[in-house]
């Protein structure tokens, strides 16, 4: 018997066994068992810009999702409009009031910080703070300033949803938007829920379900 012709036999074997089961996992060692690592080291590049362009969109799109997927809820009747004179107040001293009065416990009807605050008391305290008229109920909102998109938001706009009916058609719940985060958009104010209070809180699914819309009363 031939042992080396036997030897050579064998180690083709292996090999074809070797590059068939590189195949058949997907394997990566798949193109350095049939192109050599000169080709690989070659390729790397191509493949890396590849999967960061890949992962690069991904975020992309996970970081829109949030906006893109909320349904606004339908206003059944429009109140009147309601022009907010601004004047030279500037919306990050707002946002700085806004924080300092998270923790303060909901009472329905008050706007007096000592008393309690509900979701329009709260807006109406911080702008008569500025000396700015505003609407004293949630409602009263509704056409107060320019409907701006969600994805335009940015801090100051003021965000309404409906009360905790979806259904019912009218705004009855309002926040002042504070940032972003992680690509969601973040708000102050008052919750009645549990006798939360004024608080900061995101989109979640509670407040998606009851989104109307974003009303910007600053000036660009």
């Amino acid at each position: 018997m031939d042992i080396n012709k036997t030897n050579r036999s064998s180690r083709n074997n292996t090999q074809t066994q070797t590059k068939q089961e590189a195949v058949h996992s997907g394997s990566f060692f798949f193109f350095i068992d049939i192109y050599g690592m000169k080709s690989v080291r070659l390729l790397f590049p191509l493949i890396l810009v590849i999967v960061l362009a890949s992962c690069s969109s991904s975020r992309k799109r996970a970081g829109n999702s949030v906006e893109l997927s909320i349904k606004q809820v339908r206003i059944k009747k429009q109140p009147t409009a309601f022009q907010v004179k601004t004047g030279r107040v500037d919306p990050a001293e707002l946002i700085v009031l806004a924080e300092s009065l998270v923790g303060i416990p909901y009472q329905f009807g008050s706007s007096i910080p000592s008393k309690g605050l509900d979701c329009s008391g709260f807006i109406w305290y911080l702008f008569q703070r500025f000396g700015v008229v505003v609407p004293r109920t949630s409602e009263q909102f509704t056409n107060a300033g320019e409907e701006v998109s969600l994805n335009k938001s940015k801090p100051g706009d003021l965000i309404l949803f409906t009360g905790s009916d979806p259904l019912s058609g009218k705004v009855g719940h309002i926040g002042l938007i504070a940032g972003r985060e992680g690509g969601d958009v973040w708000f102050i104010h008052a919750a009645s829920g549990g006798n939360k209070g004024v608080m900061r809180s995101n989109l979640n699914r509670y407040f998606r379900e009851r989104f109307v819309k974003v009303n910007r009363i600053f000036p660009d």
